[in-house]
């Protein structure tokens, strides 16, 4: 099996080569048995389960695939649906419902699908279910249209190959396949439950598909308890399996949010949970001298930054009237230059950071020479006063910064350490702390004068944040997560030219030179490159890979 790619080469082991807390808490054993009692009914080999007790701070979104683009809630669902082609333990792309995918022309793919692949209901996967999953996903109230709409148009050849046709040449077509953004749904159990289209997510529209998943991954959803829990139990079936990719022992997950860092944490420590996903910054050195916890740690391919309403002619929660100074350059190089941005690696990452001046979640990989990677050099508070002055705002002026307590590390930490410098220039920041189920809905309405975002996952191309993060938006997905909703006429043609350039010395040029207008422009505000640790009892095995995925086929229970 292998894949033909014009930009990468072929690798013999790859594709390519490129309630309260506490009340909760105290509910939670006793849940933990309801779950497994239940489990153990349909479990053949009760000596032989293995069962993952584990955690995060927030919850899943929604099990709708194609509503909300969210890495968590995408690596959730990727073990209950599958990608045409996924990625190894090193970041390599390899063939998954896909088994090869090869460039035809310039703007034609012809991809070749498994067969014997079963949907967990037993019925049998087809080139119907890729050609309806592509197009569900090109759908309005599709939160991955940026991509799905550069898949261009998919048609039938036969029950096993599926053509593409691109708007453009796309170099990258296959780093979207596999870029856990468009999972393959089952066409007969989409129109059965009455969910062709995706869940209208920042509507909060309530369908069959948000608590209900059929894929034909390797767990199946067993329970679904929305901030409770959710039960997924491995899929004996999974084509996977012969093939030697379930390589851990875990036969059933049960996976319970916990806001609480200290009672995540004390769950961890006392074998209540196997396994947390963002144990809190402060307690690393603690669990590192603790023998029955494991720590792993890694940079993540994530970039947190902040965006700022650069489109509207009034903020909608500021006391300026009549204006708005985030149009104004002075105003947010003011506060770029007001980040003491090496105080926030220092006492709110504990270290656990990279600061960097490219709004990029990986600037090597991206192509950026070391040369950009020169933050604006932070200023006194009189200069940055004046600078505001120069602006019309001598007085500074007040405006709430949306971010959200439950998705980055220390996200909420950061917002209020940022509050404090900038009160020092005379910008009153009112910190508006919002959990991510609330949180996301409100940035994707452009409900937000200033908001944190995070960025980042499994593919490292400069054109997965160009397209949707920094270009402007339009009506086919992109710039659909440029929430500032700013506009720049120079920047927007060179991404333009940037998806359909096919030599790649002249598209790494104009990347360079997209780049260098977004960091001179202060189109947002970055901060840093997330470093990731993840909280294991001694003896279970997991992998840590850069995009922060918890592939649940790797983990080993002792």
């Amino acid at each position: 099996m292998f894949i033909i790619s014009n930009r990468f080469d072929y690798d013999k082991d790859s594709v390519f080569n490129p309630s309260t807390d506490q009340n909760r808490m105290n509910n939670f054993i006793t849940n933990i048995g309801i779950g497994l009692v239940a489990l153990a009914l349909s479990i053949s080999a009760g000596s032989e389960a293995k069962t993952l007790r584990w955690s995060n701070q927030g919850d899943i979104a929604t099990h709708d695939p194609h509503a909300q683009n969210e890495s968590f809630n995408n690596q959730f669902n990727g073990q209950i649906y599958e990608q045409l082609l996924s990625r190894d333990k090193n970041m390599k792309l390899i063939p998954t419902l896909a088994t090869s995918v090869k460039q035809t022309a310039p703007t034609t793919w012809l991809m070749t699908l498994r067969k014997g692949v079963k949907w967990h209901d037993g019925s049998a996967f087809t080139a119907d279910d890729v050609v309806f999953s592509i197009v569900r996903a090109q759908q309005p109230t599709s939160n991955y249209r940026v991509y799905s709409m550069a898949l261009g148009k998919a048609r039938k050849i036969d029950d096993f190959t599926v053509e593409l046709t691109t708007p453009v040449p796309n170099l990258v077509l296959p780093d979207m396949l596999g870029s856990s953004v468009i999972f393959i749904m089952s066409k007969a159990w989409a129109i059965k439950n009455k969910i062709e289209k995706p869940q209208n997510f920042p509507d909060k529209e309530e369908t069959f598909g948000v608590r209900n998943a059929m894929g034909t991954g390797p767990f199946m959803l067993v329970l679904r308890e929305p901030d409770v829990k959710t039960v997924l139990k491995k899929n004996p079936n999974w084509w996977g399996i012969k093939e030697g990719r379930f390589e851990g022992n875990v036969t059933d997950v049960i996976f319970t949010p916990i806001r609480s860092n200290a009672t995540r944490v004390a769950a961890l420590i006392s074998g209540e949970l196997d396994f947390i996903l963002d144990p809190p910054l402060q307690d690393i050195a603690k669990l590192q001298q603790d023998k029955k916890i494991k720590i792993y740690e890694g940079r993540e391919n994530r970039i947190i930054f902040i965006g700022m309403d650069q489109a509207r002619d009034e903020l909608l929660y500021s006391d300026v009237k009549g204006k708005n100074p985030f149009k104004d350059k002075r105003v947010r190089m003011a506060l770029y230059q007001s980040v003491d941005i090496e105080a926030i690696k220092r006492t709110v990452m504990r270290g656990m950071a990279i600061p960097t001046a490219i709004n990029l979640p990986s600037r090597v990989e991206a192509g950026i020479p070391d040369s950009m990677e020169k933050r604006h050099p932070m200023i006194s508070a009189d200069a940055a006063k004046k600078m505001l002055a120069d602006a019309g705002y001598p007085k500074g002026f007040s405006v709430t910064l949306d971010c959200p307590n439950d998705r980055y590390i220390n996200d909420e930490r950061i917002c209020v350490a940022l509050a404090g410098m900038w009160s020092k220039i005379g910008v009153n920041i009112k910190v508006a702390s919002i959990p991510k189920a609330n949180y996301f809905p409100k940035q994707r309405k452009l409900d937000n004068s200033m908001y944190m975002l995070g960025w980042g996952g499994s593919t490292t191309d400069a054109i997965f944040t160009l397209n949707p993060v920094l270009h402007s938006r339009n009506d086919k997905g992109v710039g659909e997560f440029n929430w500032g909703n700013y506009k720049n006429v120079e920047l927007d043609q060179l991404i333009d030219n940037i998806e359909g350039e096919t030599e790649m010395k002249k598209r790494q040029e104009m990347i360079i030179k997209a780049m260098q207008i977004h960091h001179d422009e202060v189109l947002h505000i970055p901060l840093h490159l997330q470093v990731t640790p993840w909280a294991a009892k001694s003896g279970v095995s997991v992998v840590h890979r850069p995009d922060a995925w918890l592939e649940l086929t790797w983990v080993k229970m002792p």
